[in-house]
């Protein structure tokens, strides 16, 4: 089947098996590899998405789903060749590691500041709390978030 939807703002057209992910979509057949594939459950959050505004993992939404919808990728959350400020935040603070959790991350913590501008600690660990990081003990994480939050 053929969906169109908007990727970061541009119209996008893919031909879709109706049992594919978005995210394989988004990686495999719009060039779109910032969401990374890692559990495929819903469990790491390493695929997260923006779905109409919403935080969404990719890798739980069929293509099919998305026919007439809008998704932000991590790469789509910057504007004039400028990285997003939650971008910056995590460069900054050396909160990249391996970088394989990064994107769901800075996707998550872009939601996070949209809905609450001052997060506290506890407020910052329950929107991450969908996205592992094999690598970090998150304390950099968090100080990346509160960076970009200018808390």
């Amino acid at each position: 089947m053929r969906i169109e939807l908007r990727v970061n703002g541009e119209p996008c057209e893919a031909d879709v098996w109706a049992g594919e992910s978005l995210l394989y979509v988004l990686r495999e057949r719009l060039g779109y590899p910032g969401s990374k594939n890692a559990c495929e459950q819903g469990e790491c959050g390493s695929c997260s998405v923006l779905y109409d505004g919403k935080l969404v993992c990719s890798c739980l939404v069929l293509a099919a789903q998305a026919d007439g919808h809008q998704v932000v990728t991590v790469e789509g959350l910057g504007e004039d060749g400028r990285l997003h400020r939650v971008q910056e935040a995590f460069v900054a603070a050396g909160a990249v590691q391996c970088g394989f959790c990064t994107p769901g991350l800075v996707v998550a913590a872009v939601d996070l500041l949209a809905h609450n501008a001052s997060p506290n600690d506890d407020e910052i660990r329950e929107a991450l709390s969908g996205n592992l990081c094999r690598c970090t003990g998150y304390a950099k994480i968090f100080d990346a978030v509160r960076l970009a939050a200018g808390t």
